[in-house]
C-alpha cells in the first residue's frame, strides 16, 4: 500500500485524487490539516502533497519542517500552488522539495506525477543506500536473463572474513566504510575485464555477487584479493596492523583474538544447461564460497563442474 499524505484544509485535492485514483486499491490518500503536521510526519508516508493555498502559513517554513525530520528527510514532496511567480517557485525548490505544480491541476498530469514518483522511489530502493549498487531483486533479474539466454558467465560470491569483530572493535561507521571500500574493489577488478555485460550487485552487509564473462577467472579473483589485502589496512590503527590481529572480548568477557578483515571469494561457472534456475546457483555459491572461508586469509574457489 502506498500511503500518500495531503496537507490541505480543505479536501479539494483529496477529493480530485481518489478520484483519478480509484481504481488502484494499492494507493491510500488521507488529509491533514497544517495543525495536524506532526501527526503526519509520525507514521512516514510514501509520498507527501501540499495545498500552500489552503494551509495559511509561509510554505517554506513547511518545507524546512519537512526536511529537517529525520524520519522524512527523503519523502518525495509536492508542492501545488497558485503561485505563478518564478522565484517563489525556485524558493521552494531550493528547499529540496521534488515537484511545484502550478494551479488549475490537470488531473492527468498530477495522476502520472504521482505515479511516476512512487515508480522510481520503488526502483531506489532496491538499491543499496550504502553501496549505490543493485540490490537482490535486480541480482536475480540479472541471473535469470542470463540463464533464458542460455549464455556462459561466471558469479564470484564475494564476503569478509572477521567483518564482525571489525565492528565489534571499531563501530558500525567504520564498517560501513570498509563496506564501500570492498565494493569499489570489486568494482574496478570486475569492470577492468573488457565486457560491457559485467555486473556487480549488494546482496546485504558484507556479501556481494560479481557476474564476470572473463574466463580467466583466477586472474580476476587474485588482484581483488591483491587490491583488498593492500587496502584494507588502511582501516585499521597501526598497532593492530603490527600485531596482524585484533583482540575482542566475547559474551564471557573473554579476550578473543581475531585476524585482521580478509575477503573471500567463491567462483561459479555456469554454462548453458548446468543450472534449472537461481536457486541452483545459489546452492553450489553458499558451498564454494564456505571452502573459500576454511582457508585462512584471503582466498578464493572455483567450481568448475560441469553438472
Amino acid at each position: 500500500m502506498k500511503n500518500i499524505y495531503i496537507i490541505d484544509n480543505t479536501n479539494t485535492i483529496l477529493n480530485i485524487l481518489k478520484d483519478l485514483f480509484h481504481a488502484e486499491n494499492d494507493f491510500e490518500f488521507t488529509s491533514f490539516s497544517i495543525d495536524e503536521l506532526d501527526v503526519a510526519l509520525r507514521n512516514i508516508p510514501d509520498m507527501i502533497i501540499i495545498d500552500e493555498d489552503t494551509i495559511g502559513v509561509d510554505i517554506i517554513d513547511v518545507c524546512k519542517i519537512l526536511r529537517h525530520d529525520e524520519d522524512n528527510s527523503i519523502t518525495p514532496v509536492v508542492v501545488i500552488s497558485s503561485n505563478w511567480d518564478k522565484e517563489h517557485r525556485i524558493d521552494i525548490l531550493k528547499q529540496y522539495i521534488e515537484y511545484y505544480i502550478v494551479k488549475p491541476v490537470d488531473p492527468e498530469y498530477i495522476y502520472y506525477t504521482i505515479k511516476n514518483i512512487i515508480r522510481l522511489m520503488q526502483v531506489n530502493r532496491r538499491v543499496s543506500p550504502l553501496t549505490g549498487l543493485p540490490g537482490n531483486v535486480q541480482i536475480q533479474t540479472e541471473m535469470k536473463r542470463r540463464l533464458i539466454n542460455k549464455e556462459h558467465f561466471a558469479i564470484l560470491y564475494v564476503d569478509l572474513d572477521n567483518f564482525k569483530a571489525y565492528n565489534d572493535i571499531y563501530g558500525f561507521s567504520n564498517g560501513d566504510e570498509i563496506i564501500k571500500f570492498t565494493a569499489r574493489t570489486i568494482v574496478e577488478c570486475i569492470h577492468s575485464v573488457e565486457s560491457k555485460n559485467n555486473f556487480i550487485g549488494h546482496i546485504g552487509g558484507d556479501d556481494f555477487i560479481a557476474i564476470s564473462y572473463s574466463d580467466d577467472y583466477d586472474k580476476t579473483c587474485k588482484r581483488i584479493i591483491s587490491e583488498f589485502d593492500k587496502n584494507v589496512v588502511d582501516y585499521f590503527t597501526k598497532e593492530d596492523v603490527d600485531k596482524g590481529y585484533i583482540e575482542v572480548a566475547n559474551r564471557k568477557g573473554i579476550i578473543e583474538q581475531f585476524p585482521l578483515t580478509s575477503i573471500s571469494i567463491g567462483v561459479v561457472v555456469v554454462e548453458p544447461g548446468r543450472f534449472k534456475n537461481t536457486l541452483e546457483i545459489g546452492e553450489v555459491g553458499a558451498q564454494v564460497k564456505h571452502q573459500a572461508k576454511s582457508i585462512s586469509g584471503s582466498a578464493y574457489v572455483i567450481n568448475r563442474r560441469k553438472k
